[in-house]
């Protein structure tokens, strides 16, 4: 994500407010009311449409990314869905693809990295501090959208996260706030994605990039999360939708008609656990769990 690392300035946030999504002002607060609305909208990365106009926005800052974005949520048809808007300078939609050497007369893998965006759901029956360096245990649902290798296919991938202390195969060790070992474990929810990686570079020059990621329908339990982004103008525009419940054990369920509140955080950058390098342009893998929001059904 190429864009200028210091404190967002005064005028960046005008013109952000200024942005299409923002008809009513928005306000900075931790509940993200999801308002029914008689027509679902639909999944094109444009939340144009009427029923999105009429949400006001909740502002939301993501400190790692140095960046606020506006979130929406609507209830329709047995889905929920979400619209988040952010500013990016530039629209990164490759990653690790193959670029043509042309001292070596062959492709190498690229540093390019993906836009992200990330949800993470509380799965425990407590609040939890659902941060990667968490003191608590605990396991999340994660909706974790790609601009590369899910965004063609119109999905994000559907994961979960497990906070161990106990070590394990394929756990990122982290430490607590007091010191404590933590052990990361990132799964991906049953089924198949929703792309495929070409392994192999290709034998011969084709174009000075080949894309590594080919967009397939995914498949299972992996498949319950649509979604579609699109950049323009210096924004980014994602929208999302899930059914209400799955009937799967690796994902959240919601139940509309219920008191309950939804514990959650979200992320511009992939929560990988790795450590966060401020002076690094590129924070793919190093995002930070955004202050705990919690969603709400509108009666």
């Amino acid at each position: 994500m190429k864009k200028s690392w210091c404190a967002i300035s005064v005028a960046a946030l005008v013109s952000l407010s200024l942005s299409p999504l923002t008809t009513l002002a928005a306000q900075a607060e931790n509940s993200i009311t999801a308002y029914k609305s008689s027509t679902a909208p639909v999944l094109d990365g444009d939340c144009s449409e009427p029923a999105w106009k009429e949400i006001k926005p909740t502002t939301v800052m993501d400190r790692t990314a140095n960046t606020p974005f506006f979130l929406k949520a609507i209830q329709a048809d047995g889905q929920l869905f979400f619209c988040v808007q952010y500013a990016d300078a530039a629209e990164n939609a490759f990653h690790s693809p193959w670029l043509w050497d042309k001292d070596l007369n062959k492709y190498l893998s690229g540093p390019h990295r993906e836009d992200t965006f990330v949800f993470k759901w509380n799965m425990m029956d407590k609040p939890v501090n659902l941060s990667n360096f968490s003191e608590d245990l605990y396991t999340a649902d994660v909706w974790y959208w790609k601009a590369n290798r899910t965004n063609p296919a119109g999905f994000a991938d559907d994961k979960y996260h497990i906070l161990s202390d106990q070590p394990g195969d394929g756990a990122t060790e982290t430490v607590s706030a007091s010191g404590k070992k933590r052990y990361l474990f990132r799964k991906s929810d049953s089924g198949k994605p929703a792309y495929k990686e070409v392994k192999k570079a290709p034998a011969e020059f084709t174009t000075p990039l080949v894309n590594r990621f080919e967009a397939v329908a995914p498949e299972g339990s992996r498949s319950d999360v649509k979604a579609r982004g699109v950049w323009s103008a210096g924004y980014w525009t994602i929208e999302f939708s899930r059914i209400f419940n799955t009937g799967h054990q690796d994902d959240v369920q919601f139940d509309p008609k219920s008191d309950k509140t939804y514990l959650f955080g979200v992320s511009i950058y992939s929560l990988y656990g790795q450590p966060l390098v401020m002076d690094q342009p590129n924070r793919y893998g190093m995002g930070r769990i955004s202050d705990p929001l919690e969603l709400v059904f509108e009666k």
